[in-house]
């Protein structure tokens, strides 16, 4: 099993319950949308299988990635930097250090296997500049390698942190809102860049988003929040708009990306790397 998280809750500092008794099983080489309206608290979540978020304490709550406990109980485990150089995280914003190359950026993700003063004086081997290269030829930035990354524009700025991911080796690649600040054309990249990935080496990707076409487009696998709780998890191609509109109500629209622009096709046509589409089929039960 990939990814395992069992009766998480967290409570912020105002009284909200931002996850509700979240259990989770993810199994290597999936590929999973996590869908929800904005404070549905998927951020949060992702947040919490990287180690960089505790739940609530008092409870027998546990996250496993890989195998290896991240926290249990609401504490994070001392052996958390080994675990997340398993993990990659993509954030909505980049992070990347803009007066930096973008090459040098990329090397980040190499980090964790250095020894400290090769980090401090960004020292570099042959062997991990060709790995970084290859890792930007993969996502179709390589000729970007030499400039600063503030020249890039936001969607290579995304995929040259994607290629972060790639150099870091890691088995389990979170995606926050990877798409949420990029146009079109940049969305569909990245997306593609990350299914290529889960499909090509057999990673496990998790990627949240606000657009229920774009994750029935490159997820089989579809999980929902709403107020905190997961109230979907099951095949992408069984989540229907009406289903949705039950689950969300007024939010539902928000999710939909309501404007016309959804298109309709037939039960079991194929979706991955095809135009946006939602997929109208017989209603599905929520699961248990």
């Amino acid at each position: 099993m990939s990814l395992r998280i069992q009766n998480l809750h967290k409570h912020f500092a105002n009284g909200r319950h931002a996850l509700n008794d979240i259990n989770i099983e993810i199994g290597q080489g999936e590929m999973v949308a996590l869908i929800g309206a904005s404070g549905s608290g998927k951020s949060t979540l992702l947040r919490h299988v990287a180690g960089l978020m505790s739940g609530d304490a008092g409870r027998a709550s546990r996250i496993e990635v890989n195998g290896l406990c991240v926290q249990r109980d609401g504490r994070i485990q001392s052996d958390i930097r080994s675990i997340r150089s398993q993990v990659g995280f993509v954030f909505q914003q980049f992070n990347l250090v803009d007066r930096l190359p973008v090459m040098v950026n990329v090397l980040v993700g190499r980090l964790h296997r250095m020894p400290w003063w090769r980090s401090c004086t960004r020292w570099f081997t042959a062997h991990e500049r060709a790995l970084a290269l290859d890792a930007l030829q993969r996502v179709g930035i390589m000729d970007c390698h030499a400039q600063r990354a503030s020249t890039l524009s936001g969607g290579q700025q995304q995929r040259a942190a994607i290629a972060r991911t790639l150099v870091q080796g890691a088995r389990v690649v979170l995606a926050d809102e990877p798409i949420a600040s990029l146009d079109p054309e940049s969305s569909r990249k990245v997306m593609e860049i990350l299914t290529r990935i889960n499909r090509e080496d057999g990673s496990t990707v998790v990627v949240s988003l606000h657009q229920v076409d774009m994750a029935m487009r490159y997820c089989q696998r579809v999980i929902a929040l709403h107020q905190g709780q997961v109230v979907f998890d099951g095949p992408a191609n069984t989540l229907t708009p009406a289903l949705l509109r039950e689950l969300y109500g007024m939010q539902a629209d928000e999710i939909l990306n309501v404007s016309g622009a959804l298109h309709v096709v037939p039960p079991g046509a194929p979706t991955p790397l095809a135009e946006p589409a939602l997929v109208w089929s017989q209603p599905l039960a929520r699961a248990a």
